[in-house]
């Protein structure tokens, strides 16, 4: 079983999964970034397989989150979309158990 790939809403689905339209928005080298995280988490069977972009759970306001680097502060964010959420028995999320992902934001969230 593989990662489960879902999108927050109709926009970020177009911008991950058109080309031109990654390129127009995000420039060719985070469209390329991109694409193969996406490619990563396609072929992960679980969030804690991914090796590649600086794989890290957020803190703060996007606790519950998680995130790649692609270029130049820009990331790739996503939280759980198991239903239930796995959690630990401190109450965070437990992403060596989750299997299905809504991918919420693209972009540079430091700005």
């Amino acid at each position: 079983m593989y990662v489960v790939l879902l999108f927050a809403d109709e926009k970020l689905r177009q911008l991950c999964n058109v080309e031109r339209v990654a390129k127009r928005q995000l420039g060719e080298k985070n469209a390329q970034k991109l694409r193969s995280r996406l490619a990563d988490l396609d072929a992960a069977t679980r969030v804690t397989d991914l090796m590649a972009g600086r794989p890290h759970p957020l803190k703060r306001d996007r606790l519950g989150q998680f995130a790649l680097d692609l270029d130049a502060g820009c990331r790739l964010v996503f939280e759980p979309a198991n239903d239930p959420v796995p959690l630990r028995h401190d109450g965070s999320t437990d992403w060596s158990r989750v299997t299905s992902v809504r991918i919420v934001y693209i972009g540079d969230y430091h700005d």
